[in-house]
């Protein structure tokens, strides 16, 4: 798993103890400074903390409760929103990924399918949208914590941090949605917004 070859990281380039690296994971902090290549480890130690570096997920295991798995999984790997592992199991997904795929299966469930002309494909805009934000948070993260702590407390920072954040920015989309569903009603609104990303005005 990707959180064991980052603990043998921190050993081998930060000279952690196992002590050390298990106050990390378990959001403990440690004592004295960490050298900054330990931030290359930030995604694996989140990732161990919130259980979402498991052995990948088979499409295939997918298919009895989103029969369209496969179909699906294909698309969002064509348009860059996830990747397809091969194992000796068959293609395969991350955990994270996997949830992508089951989120669009009950997406269909819900009545949005090709009936309504959506399909996977619509997602494109989302991969900009989410490098865009995901750039500008990871910029303004870094610039206030790196020096200043560790990267157990950044681990924690950030276990907390990303969930909260989706939740914020998901009920400021709900939000959009509604005004701008009640201006296209009233007329005031009649075009497809631009679907490119201008990041120029907010990036670093």
């Amino acid at each position: 798993m990707q959180a064991i070859l980052a603990v043998r990281r921190l050993q081998r380039e930060n000279r952690l103890t196992l002590a050390q690296i298990k106050a990390i994971i378990g959001g403990e902090g440690t004592e004295g400074r960490v050298e900054a290549s330990a931030f290359d480890q930030l995604e694996q130690l989140v990732a161990h903390r919130v259980g979402v570096d498991g052995p990948p997920v088979t499409i295939a295991s997918l298919l009895e409760r989103y029969p369209h798995a496969v179909e699906d999984a294909r698309t969002l790997a064509k348009i860059g929103i996830l990747d397809i592992i091969e194992t000796e199991q068959g293609k395969a997904l991350s955990i994270t990924c996997a949830q992508l795929v089951r989120i669009w299966g009950d997406m269909r469930k819900a009545g949005f399918d090709q009936r309504l002309d959506y399909t996977p494909d619509i997602l494109g805009f989302y991969t900009e949208a989410a490098d865009f934000v995901g750039r500008w948070e990871a910029v303004t993260f870094m610039e206030r914590v790196e020096g200043h702590i560790d990267v157990g407390q950044a681990a924690t920072m950030v276990e907390h941090a990303l969930p909260l954040m989706l939740d914020f920015f998901g009920l400021m989309r709900q939000r959009a949605f509604f005004r701008h569903v009640d201006a296209i009603r009233a007329g005031r609104e009649t075009e497809r917004p631009d679907e490119t990303v201008k990041p120029s005005a907010a990036q670093h």
